[in-house]
């Protein structure tokens, strides 16, 4: 069996070590960004592209999608990040022109309006691959995804579309399946939970990784101590605060996580 799964109660002990920056840090002077607009059903779609004008060669890209709060300032400093490092990155739009929810109320209407209609999600998801696959530079056989909370949910859901990328990782995503008839993934799928998050559980999350194992696909599943939801968010304690949600950013966590995604990474773009 090709499928690898880490036990859910796999713990990373070691996540102090990381600082309390998180994963963010800074952004380096190189790196360009811009604004793109793509099409869907009818739908424009505005996606966020950067990447590092002084890297060389073709380099692997990285779709990004959002949380259930939309494509936020927080999710395009993910983009920079990654661009930083040396990859192509890009925000995907699954909300359409932009679109941000203020309040959790409006955040759960636009998640679950693309929830319930997964073909419409995946074709934006194909329109966004192809964008990216477009920009100058950007090797077409060396794609990931990742995702946060809602859009984590997302990628997973991809993997079992059997979308054509070389990993997908989630971070505190919801492990929901909204694919109707799963398909074996090629890549890798990693999941990033904390272990105190209250709205993720333990059943939700078993059931997905048995639907990983049941089309033969590679699933690791990481979980945090003392990280709750949204641990990856250096703004989410406001919003918590606000709106009274069970969400706490952990900078340990935030950084132990981004650094297993950058070790998978260069594990499925060398090839490895």
């Amino acid at each position: 069996m090709r499928a690898m799964v880490a036990g859910l109660g796999l713990l990373m002990t070691s996540v102090s070590t990381y600082g309390a920056e998180g994963a963010l840090g800074r952004i380096g002077p190189d790196v360009h960004t811009n604004e793109v607009t793509y099409t869907v059903n009818g739908e424009q779609y505005k996606g966020f592209i950067a990447r590092d004008i002084n890297a060389e060669g073709d380099r692997p890209g990285v779709l990004v999608v959002h949380e259930w709060w939309g494509q936020t300032d927080y999710i395009r400093q993910r983009v920079e990040k990654l661009a930083a490092l040396g990859y192509v990155a890009m925000a995907v739009d699954l909300y359409g022109n932009g679109k941000v929810a203020e309040h959790p109320d409006d955040a759960a209407s636009f998640s679950s309006g693309v929830n319930e209609n997964w073909s419409d999600a995946q074709a934006n998801l194909e329109a966004a691959i192809g964008v990216l696959k477009g920009e100058g530079g950007v090797d077409p056989a060396r794609i990931a995804a990742i995702g946060y909370c809602f859009g984590g949910g997302i990628v997973l859901n991809a993997a079992l579309a059997g979308m054509p990328f070389k990993a997908v990782v989630s971070f505190h995503g919801s492990p929901g399946q909204i694919v109707d008839t799963p398909r074996h993934f090629d890549g890798r799928v990693l999941i990033q939970n904390g272990q105190d998050d209250s709205m993720v559980t333990q059943d939700a999350l078993q059931s997905l990784v048995d639907t990983y194992q049941s089309v033969d696909t590679n699933v690791t599943v990481i979980q945090y101590p003392n990280a709750k939801h949204a641990f990856t968010n250096p703004y989410v304690d406001a919003k918590a605060g606000k709106f009274d949600l069970p969400l706490a950013y952990s900078p340990s966590a935030d950084a132990a996580s981004w650094q297993v995604m950058l070790n998978l990474f260069n594990k499925v773009f060398s090839g490895s």
